[in-house]
């Protein structure tokens, strides 16, 4: 889909046509849902937060007024779900115990090969975990995400130039945490 497709179907919900809203939940629930895990990192709660922040596309329907593109606004709604459910669960959004996570994956025998790409991907997790909200938010946003800077400083209301900066800063920061992970093992 494109952003004007988005747009003309998210325009079409405000009308009051859910069925578009089923066609937009088929083509970003994945997505939205790797934002929430990537961010958060508990499986249910993340799913539970990708229904919400549908429920809260239709609620707030009214708000979306077409001008800008329709994904910069879903991933306004989104942040604010993942903003509210923080402050709900009181809990830490760096996700579950990683080591729980390890052996559920690792379970089994793997090739060596296969278990060091695993294990790699904790401490990349990990390291991610630690970087600052807005280091992550934006990291997560460009490189899992895969959104455009142009996209992500609509999202966050800053300029392309900050975005930038920010995912430069966001990379030293997450080499350095791997790094430092990777030394203490």
């Amino acid at each position: 889909m494109n952003s004007l497709a988005d747009n003309v179907l998210m325009l079409r919900v405000k009308e009051g046509d859910l069925y578009s809203m089923g066609v937009l939940f088929k083509h970003y629930h994945r997505e939205l849902f790797g934002f929430f895990y990537h961010m958060y990192g508990n499986p249910d709660a993340c799913e539970d937060m990708v229904q919400t922040a549908f429920y809260r596309m239709i609620k707030y329907k009214n708000s979306f007024t077409g001008e800008g593109p329709f994904r910069a606004w879903m991933y306004q709604l989104a942040r604010n779900v993942l903003r509210d459910h923080v402050q709900q669960n009181k809990r830490s959004y760096h996700g579950q115990n990683l080591d729980d996570f390890a052996e559920k994956i690792g379970g089994g025998t793997l090739a060596d090969e296969s278990l060091q790409k695993t294990e790699q991907a904790i401490q990349l997790r990990n390291a991610l975990a630690l970087l600052s909200d807005a280091h992550r938010e934006v990291l997560v946003m460009s490189e899992y995400q895969e959104l455009k800077y142009k996209e992500i400083a609509e999202i966050l209301d800053i300029t392309e130039g900050a975005v930038k900066t920010r995912v430069h800063r966001a990379i030293n920061e997450l080499k350095i945490k791997y790094l430092k992970i990777e030394h203490e093992r």
